[in-house]
């Protein structure tokens, strides 16, 4: 037999054991100090519970119970905290303060299936009270707490809702655009967002708000950042929220904590479960957040009585990762090179001009031979294959990277897409044997699937699922084209840019699945902590098409 724990489970060994109760305990205490409570909540929880309250992460692990109430592990608690104070403590006045440390269950991300699926999660809630002073004491626990873990280098990104809320409410766009732009805030697709506001007049939107839109995520700093947005927003009425984000940002420079705080209204994750604040927590040299939260003063709502709230969670697994990559506490020093993903093979000589172009210094990369690191002044250049550059992002081996669209839509990994870059464009097709339609849908009609050949699998299915159409997909790694030769499947999803192999294999287009071109990407972490990252983003913008 195997003795192995289940993927993404692990044992805990007594030194590490002590080591993470050390810092549960001066977190707690920490918490503690400023009136918050202990509470626990259950693992399993209904699933209606857990919808009720919007958008959450997945949840990895589902059961039906002996009643058929279908019941989930818990992949974030502060829902179930919602539920409690709209049930167990329904008609009490309340205000309420809860501190908690508890084991959350989530599903491991596509480009890391091996990473944890449980976690430990410690977090504060204080419901039933609204306004600036307990806004910035939520973000100043959050800024003490990741301090008593023993974290140095880390900012917390902060934002508000209610601007982007009402240019959109504004805007008199469709309810169609409206959704299209939150999910591009959602997956930080700068790209995306970009087309959309191209595309927005044709939609009945209004040029003025939807300009406003796409300028507001790329405005980040400090008070001059929300100066900022108030010149963008005020003229068109649409300044909600910010005198309130304004107020709770001064009250944490005037406790001396501005250096720990980013102003950044590209936060704005969970449009449909935060109502003010938001933020996000980031560490340098981490690829994703250590942890998020806001003020979500209409959830409880869904769950029976209303009452305002606010708070936040992270990970001790992050953050004990992030502290690990810093190191011991240190003297400010030279900053460390830009580490940045470069592509092989098609892409790869024009990825290093447009690099070159927008000023870095690129030398070595012309014949790098068998190096797969390049190391020049203050920039490093890590060469791998385009379909592995977003797994090198996404989990902070590369701040930043290039690679084709098709390879960020297969890996969907968490990255923020900054750049078009325009150059190898190609584009996704289905095809099949010429003449062979008739007998295709013949075979579609009969059996309800065909088989479907291909490299990449998650868009192939994200496709035939919009269609609509049953299909058995066939991953491959190679030639393709001969799936349906040799009657291993009736059809291919390919990526092509001319169709000549396979007009060459007797295959013609049915249909188009999406275009690519190559794409200037950065994890969430160096987008937000390295400025060197925006500018880079700003210089490959304005030299595209040079």
């Amino acid at each position: 037999m195997n003795f192995v724990t289940p993927s993404g489970f692990r044992d805990v060994l007594p030194e590490e054991a002590r080591f993470r109760e050390e810092i549960a305990n001066r977190v707690q205490r920490c918490f503690a100090q400023r009136g918050y409570t202990p509470l626990e909540t259950p693992t399993l929880e209904v699933m209606d519970v857990l919808q009720a309250g919007g958008r959450i992460p997945a949840a990895p692990f589902k059961f039906f119970d002996s009643q058929g109430a279908l019941l989930a592990m818990r992949p974030d608690v502060t829902m179930q905290i919602a539920r409690m104070c709209a049930t167990r403590l329904k008609g009490l006045p309340g205000p309420f303060k809860f501190r908690y440390t508890q084991r959350v269950f989530r599903e491991a991300e596509a480009q890391a299936q091996a990473a944890a699926r449980e976690l430990t999660q410690f977090g504060i809630e204080s419901i039933g009270e609204e306004g600036t002073v307990v806004d910035a004491e939520i973000l100043e626990l959050f800024i003490e707490a990741l301090q008593e873990c023993g974290l140095q280098e880390f900012k917390l990104a902060i934002g508000t809702v209610g601007v982007l809320g009402a240019l959109l409410e504004a805007s008199g766009a469709p309810a169609a655009w409206k959704a299209q732009v939150l999910a591009a805030y959602h997956a930080s697709n700068f790209v995306e967002l970009d087309r959309l506001v191209e595309d927005a007049e044709s939609t009945g939107a209004k040029r003025g708000f939807a300009l406003a839109i796409k300028a507001l995520p790329r405005i980040r700093g400090g008070r001059e950042a929300i100066d900022a947005v108030r010149a963008l927003a005020e003229p068109l009425g649409c300044s909600d929220g910010l005198d309130a984000f304004e107020d709770t940002y001064q009250r944490l420079v005037d406790k001396g904590l501005s250096d720990k705080v980013l102003v950044d209204f590209s936060v704005m994750s969970s449009f449909d479960y935060y109502t003010g604040i938001v933020v996000e927590a980031y560490a340098a040299g981490l690829g994703t957040p250590l942890g998020s939260g806001g003020r979500y003063d209409s959830m409880l709502a869904a769950y029976g009585q209303e009452r305002p709230a606010a708070g936040f969670a992270f990970y001790l697994e992050s953050v004990m990762a992030a502290c690990a990559l810093q190191g011991p506490a240190r003297e400010p020093g030279p900053q460390r090179p830009l580490r940045i993903a470069v592509p092989k093979g098609a892409l790869y000589g024009e990825a290093v001009q447009a690099l070159a172009q927008a000023g870095l210094d690129t030398r070595g990369l012309e014949d790098p031979g068998r190096q797969l690191i390049i190391k020049n002044p203050g920039v490093e250049y890590v060469i791998v294959r385009p379909t592995d550059a977003p797994a090198f992002v996404a989990l902070g081996a590369a701040d930043c990277g290039i690679c084709g669209k098709d390879s960020l839509v297969e890996a969907d990994s968490d990255v923020v897409e900054l750049v078009d870059l325009g150059f190898g464009g190609c584009r996704f097709v289905v095809a099949e044997p010429k003449g062979a339609t008739e007998a295709v849908n013949d075979h579609y009609r009969r059996l309800g699937s065909i088989r479907v050949a291909t490299k990449y699998p998650n868009i192939t299915a994200a496709y035939y699922a919009k269609a609509g159409m049953q299909v058995e997909i066939v991953e491959l790694h190679g030639n393709i084209e001969l799936a349906p030769l040799t009657g291993m499947a009736e059809r291919v999803v390919d990526i092509t840019a001319t169709g000549s192999t396979l007009r060459e294999n007797n295959l013609v287009i049915v249909d188009e699945v999406l275009p690519s071109t190559a794409r200037f990407f950065a994890n969430v972490s160096a987008f937000r902590m390295d400025a060197r990252v925006k500018y880079l983003a700003q210089a490959l913008q304005e030299k595209k098409g040079d």
